[in-house]
């Protein structure tokens, strides 16, 4: 049977296995064949079209995934805020090189007039800091509190040298400047640059009651060997920044992200909520010059400037590592390979996205089964889809996509 319509969100009640794809397909189900390894569900766009659109395992010891499962995907969401910057961006009503206090005076204070757009997207604004930011550790869930508060900092003076990775405060900025420029909250900013260009409504930062009987139940609680994530420290990180590293998080997030609280904020950073086929269609768009079926999302000479990824510092005084952020991306890993040719953002715990614009392929990996026995902070499952990906996509330049099958699977 024919693929789903690439024009708009593929039927969500059958699965879509192009045949040149189902070595990455098998490689998925395999990932999820006993209920102690949770759920998840892969996408993957190869120039505009769907290719992959598969779900396995539990959303929850006593619920299958299904068709329309979703599930917190933590920094994945840091891409999609970035999204919708480049959208603003397009229409100019943001620029680049614009101090962002031009659209949001009061960043002005604390000698921050003079960060630009360019900066804060490269994590190089120097606002991660959040531990001890608002005297009520609830207010940091409450976005015009928390930019507020951003807003009246200084800047960490780090942020001269290097990135600083915005973990829990990138989103927050990017909203607030969305906002400034657009006069529309950013819920409403979602749905039209995001949403509606992409044909596709599953992009939630807060979610609706009457959308949460699909949400998958996450576990277990993020660490490393049993070490509390959020009591952690960058552990490759000069002594020199360790304070700057330890101030990105805050004692008590790890735990609060599984519960229920998130679902009721508007916390870009880290608590975006996406179904994989939504995060494969957005970075769909951006490995296709823009399009995405008959849709356009972006003009190609954004994406061909977003493609460029060129090299960041040496080491980012938050992580302690070089990921290479570049206009609110950073560089994807495939295989074991970070690498310029694919571009994206990864979440937390597993999940997240990119696209290898080269070969005109996304890939979205979203799951509730955090990490893997060692740690849950992250494993490799993403970076072995979107290799296997890569090689299947590489194989089907040779083919005529005319003559090339795919599935339709009913899925129960």
């Amino acid at each position: 049977m024919p693929s789903a319509s690439s024009d708009s969100t593929p039927n969500t009640g059958h699965m879509i296995v192009d045949d040149r794809f189902t070595a990455v397909a098998a490689k998925f189900f395999a990932l999820f064949r006993r209920k102690r390894q949770g759920g998840g569900a892969l996408a993957v766009y190869l120039n505009g079209a769907p290719v992959l659109d598969i779900w396995a395992g539990w959303a929850s010891p006593d619920r299958r995934w299904h068709a329309d499962t979703m599930a917190l995907s933590y920094s994945t969401g840091k891409g999609v805020a970035a999204t919708i910057a480049h959208r603003l961006l397009e229409r100019g009503l943001l620029e680049l090189d614009a101090p962002v206090a031009t659209y949001w005076p009061e960043f002005a204070a604390n000698g921050k007039q003079d960060i630009t757009v360019r900066e804060l997207l490269n994590h190089r604004a120097g606002l991660q800091r959040v531990r001890g930011l608002l005297d009520n550790p609830a207010d940091l869930l409450d976005h015009d509190a928390l930019a507020a508060a951003l807003a009246s900092s200084a800047p960490d003076p780090l942020r001269l040298r290097a990135s600083g990775y915005h973990g829990l405060t990138f989103g927050t900025l990017v909203a607030e400047m969305a906002q400034r420029v657009t006069g529309r909250g950013f819920t409403e900013v979602v749905r039209t640059e995001l949403e509606e260009p992409l044909g596709e409504n599953d992009f939630w930062f807060g979610v609706p009651h009457h959308q949460r009987h699909r949400l998958a139940a996450l576990s277990p609680r993020l660490g490393v060997a049993k070490v509390p994530f959020d009591r952690m420290i960058a552990p490759f990180a000069s002594l020199r920044s360790v304070h700057s590293a330890r101030s990105a998080i805050y004692d008590g997030w790890a735990d609060m992200t599984l519960g229920q609280q998130p679902y009721d904020a508007i916390m870009p950073s880290w608590n975006g909520v996406f179904t994989a086929r939504a995060v494969a269609r957005m970075y769909g768009a951006i490995a296709n010059d823009g399009m995405v079926g008959h849709r356009r999302l972006l003009r190609k000479d954004t994406t061909d400037l977003i493609a460029q990824m060129p090299p960041g510092s040496r080491f980012d005084y938050v992580l302690g590592a070089p990921p290479h952020f570049a206009l609110g991306y950073h560089r994807g890993i495939v295989g074991t390979t970070l690498t310029r040719r694919a571009l994206g953002h990864f979440g937390i715990g597993g999940s997240g996205g990119i696209a290898i614009p080269s070969l005109g392929l996304s890939v979205a990996f979203v799951t509730n089964h955090l990490g893997n026995h060692a740690m849950s902070l992250g494993d490799a499952r993403l970076p072995v889809l979107a290799a296997l990906s890569r090689r299947a996509a590489v194989g089907a330049a040779d083919l005529d996509p005319v003559s090339s099958d795919s599935l339709d699977i009913a899925a129960g």
